[in-house]
C-alpha cells in the first residue's frame, strides 16, 4: 500500500511474488497506539491506521538491524559479484554505516562451487529466507530449507547435501531473489559487474513459451543471463528453467555452425544460404518425384515460435503433400 502511494520503506526479505514473513525487520514502522515497532510487510492496512515511517525510533531500529545483519558473516564487497546491486550494501550506505559495531564470526565457510551453475557463499547469507520461500512457493521444488539453530542456523538441502546431490533442478530461482552475494552465477564470476555489463532484453529461444530474460553482455560476449528481482515482465515474471538461465555457452562454442555446409566429395564445404536452400529444394523434389511425397517427413522444433511451426507443417502438407509431420516436444 505504501509503495503504491509513493512512500518508500526499505525492505530486504520481501518480494512481490512471495508471501511476506517479516523476517529481516528492516521495514519496521511506528504505528500509533502499538506497543512495539511493527514490520510493515506483514501489517495489513485498515481504516484509521496511523503509521510513521521515518521517526528517530524507526531509523535507529533499522540501522541497528542492518549492523547486526552485517556482523552475521563476512561481507567483502571488493570481490563480491553482487557489488553495486546488493540490497544490504545499499541499506548500509543509505543509513551512513561505515562499519558494524559488532564483531564478525571467526569461522570462514568454504565456497560451495562443485556444480557448474550456482555458487553458494554462506559467509554472506543473512537468513532472509527468500531463497527458501522462492524454492517452495514459486517453483514448488521444496529443495532447500532452514537447518540448525541460533549461530549454527543456515540454509541447506536435506541432510546437508550439496545442490548437485539433491533434487535441485537448477532453475536459479533462489539465485534470482537473493538480495546479497550469497548466491551467484558461476559462469559469470569475475567477468564483469553490473555497471560494466550491457543488459539486453530478449526472448528465450529454448521453447515456445516466450520467457523474457536479460543477456548480460561485455565486449560482445554473453557473460551471464539474469532476470529482474522484482518487476519482471510476463509471461515468466522472472522465473526461468535451467536451460534458459544457464544454457547460453553454446553461443560462442567453437563447434557452433555459423554457415550452411554441403557435403561435396565426402567432405562438408561451406556454402551460401541461396546455394544451400537450392540444394535442399532439389533433393526434396527428386525424392518426391521418385518415391512419392510420403517418403518425406518433417520434425518441427520447440525452439521455434508457434507461427514458424505453423508454416512448417503447412509447407509439408500443402507443398510437399504429406502428413508426415511430428514435433520434438511430443517425443
Amino acid at each position: 500500500m505504501a509503495k503504491e502511494n509513493g512512500i518508500f520503506i526499505p525492505v530486504l526479505c520481501h518480494h512481490e511474488h512471495i508471501k511476506p514473513v517479516g523476517a529481516c525487520r528492516i521495514c519496521v514502522v511506528e504505528v500509533e497506539k502499538a506497543r512495539t515497532l511493527v514490520a510493515s510487510c506483514v501489517m495489513p492496512a485498515e481504516d484509521g491506521l496511523v503509521v510513521y515511517t521515518h521517526t528517530d525510533r524507526v531509523l535507529r531500529s533499522r540501522k541497528l538491524t542492518v549492523e547486526l545483519l552485517i556482523s552475521e558473516g563476512h561481507h567483502n564487497c571488493m570481490t563480491c559479484e553482487s557489488n553495486g546491486e546488493c540490497v544490504l550494501q545499499y541499506l548500509a550506505y543509505s543509513m551512513g554505516i561505515e562499519m558494524s559495531r559488532f564483531k564478525e564470526p571467526e569461522e570462514l565457510k568454504p565456497l560451495e562451487d562443485a556444480n557448474e551453475m550456482i555458487v553458494r557463499d554462506m559467509n554472506k547469507c543473512v537468513l532472509c529466507g527468500l531463497c527458501v520461500r522462492a524454492c517452495n512457493e514459486v517453483q514448488v521444488n521444496n529443495v532447500i530449507d532452514y537447518t540448525g539453530r541460533g549461530p549454527t542456523a543456515t540454509v541447506s538441502a536435506p541432510f546437508g547435501l550439496r545442490y548437485e546431490d539433491s533434487d535441485c533442478v537448477f532453475c536459479g530461482e533462489c539465485l534470482r531473489v537473493c538480495p546479497v552475494g550469497a548466491l551467484f552465477e558461476k559462469q559469470g564470476r569475475f567477468k564483469g559487474r553490473g555497471d560494466e555489463l550491457e543488459r539486453v532484453r530478449t526472448t528465450c529461444a529454448y521453447c515456445g513459451v516466450g520467457c523474457q530474460l536479460d543477456m548480460n553482455v561485455k565486449d560482445g560476449k554473453i557473460v551471464k543471463v539474469t532476470t529482474p528481482r522484482e518487476g519482471a515482465p510476463p509471461p515468466n515474471l522472472g522465473s526461468l528453467c535451467i536451460k534458459g538461465r544457464f544454457g547460453h555457452d553454446f553461443v560462442d562454442h567453437a563447434d557452433r555452425l555459423t554457415k550452411p555446409l554441403i557435403r561435396k566429395n565426402g567432405k562438408l564445404k561451406e556454402a551460401s544460404w541461396d546455394e544451400a536452400l537450392s540444394y535442399v529444394a532439389e533433393k526434396l523434389h527428386a525424392i518426391k518425384r521418385e518415391h512419392g511425397p510420403d517418403a518425406i517427413a518433417g520434425l518441427a522444433s520447440a525452439r521455434c515460435t508457434n507461427e514458424e511451426n505453423y508454416l512448417f507443417q503447412k509447407f509439408f502438407r500443402a507443398v510437399i503433400g504429406t502428413n508426415n509431420v511430428d514435433h520434438c516436444a511430443r517425443l
